[in-house]
Order: structure tokens, then C-alpha cells, then sequence
């Protein structure tokens, strides 16, 4: 690996840092306007990446896709620490646990839309550089979306599928103790890579047609 595809690698890092970090305040923010107020607690309604890293979802894995795997952080991926949600504290336990819920990856998606939109502006002002910066981050917001719809702990579509199947949340926290495991043994499957990747460029695709960025 050369001194340019780690620099990439750790461009791409840092993009993915920030989006977990809006992802994680997303969910924080949600619950918090609902009625549960022990994210907001524990400092956890904040954009400081620090308070939402996870030691394997922030730091390893993605690392490890940089430094083990050439070629692979165009698919870069991970999670940050999950936001503590109280449900009997949430004003409508049922809703809005799934509002807190989607409120992470929908943060993704609109995060997405700014990122084409400030690539479209950078077009305008005939800049090279901030485009394909926008549009990288864009399709890594995209993809972090997508990934997080995945119905296996800890990742949200995991918390969707609770709230749906009146799951105890002592059964899902026991899944969920190893739920990383069986993420990163769901991503060695191709079909789930390409469905990831069909989805994320797919809408990437629809978006930049939208603002015009081509």
C-alpha cells in the first residue's frame, strides 16, 4: 500500500468519524425530544466525536479496512457507542422508539443530500477539490444509512426488528453482547456487499442527477 491510498484511507476515516458522530447525535437529539433525557445525561447530545466512539466499530474495523485490506476503504464502515434510550421515559414508548431508532441512519440520508448539494455549489465556484470531497463523503453518509438498516445488533435495523416482534430487551441485549461478530461476518457475504453498495450508489446516483453534479 503506497503513501497515497493511506492518505485516502485516512481522509475517508475521518469522514466516516464525523458521520457517526451526526448519526449518534441524531438518535441522541431524537430521544431527547421525546421525552428521555439520559443520552442528554451523559453528554451524549453533542457533536464531540469522543463521547460517541466505540472501540471496535470506530477504531479497529475501520482501521483494519484501511491498513489490512487495499483497495477496500471505498467501502468503508462502522458504528459508534449505542445511545442509551430509557423507552418508559419516550412519551409514546411503541413510536417513538422507532423514531429514536431511525433517526441515526435518516441523519445519514439528509446529511447526503447537503453533501451533493455543497459538491453542486462547489461546481458552481469551479472548484475541483470540493466536489469530489462532498461526493465521497456523500456516498459514505449513503452507505452508513444503508449499512445501519441491517437487522443485526448493534445496528439499528436490529432495534426496529425489536420494537416489531415485542422483543424483551434482555434477550436483545444478550444478541447484542456479540451482535459485532456476526456483523462482520454478514459482510464477508457478497450478496450483502452488493446490496449495500447497489442501494448506496443507486441513490447517490439519483441525487447527483438532482443537483445537477456530474
Amino acid at each position: 500500500m503506497d503513501t497515497n491510498q493511506i492518505a485516502d484511507g485516512l481522509i475517508q476515516y475521518l469522514m466516516l468519524v464525523g458521520l457517526l458522530t451526526f448519526h449518534e447525535f441524531g438518535h441522541a437529539w431524537t430521544a431527547w425530544k421525546c421525552g428521555d433525557d439520559t443520552a442528554r445525561l451523559q453528554g451524549r447530545v453533542s457533536l464531540n466525536p469522543v463521547v460517541h466512539m466505540d472501540l471496535i466499530g470506530t477504531v479497529v474495523l475501520p482501521l483494519m479496512m484501511i491498513f489490512l485490506s487495499p483497495g477496500i476503504s471505498r467501502f468503508m464502515i462502522g458504528w459508534a457507542k449505542p445511545v442509551p434510550v430509557n423507552p418508559y421515559n419516550l412519551n409514546q414508548p411503541r413510536r417513538d422508539d422507532i423514531l429514536v431508532t431511525l433517526a441515526g441512519p435518516v441523519m445519514n440520508l439528509i446529511l447526503a443530500v447537503l453533501l451533493v448539494a455543497l459538491a453542486r455549489v462547489g461546481i458552481l465556484f469551479h472548484s475541483a477539490a470540493i466536489p469530489e470531497l462532498c461526493v465521497q463523503a456523500a456516498a459514505l453518509s449513503l452507505l452508513l444509512c444503508f449499512f445501519n438498516l441491517i437487522p443485526i445488533p448493534p445496528l439499528d435495523g436490529s432495534q426496529v426488528m425489536r420494537v416489531v416482534t415485542n422483543m424483551s430487551y434482555e434477550t436483545y441485549a444478550g444478541l447484542a453482547r456479540y451482535g459485532f461478530i456476526a456483523v462482520i461476518i454478514v459482510l464477508q457475504i457478497p450478496a450483502v456487499r452488493y446490496t449495500l453498495s447497489a442501494a448506496t450508489y443507486g441513490t447517490l446516483g439519483l441525487l447527483l442527477r438532482i443537483f445537477g453534479v456530474n
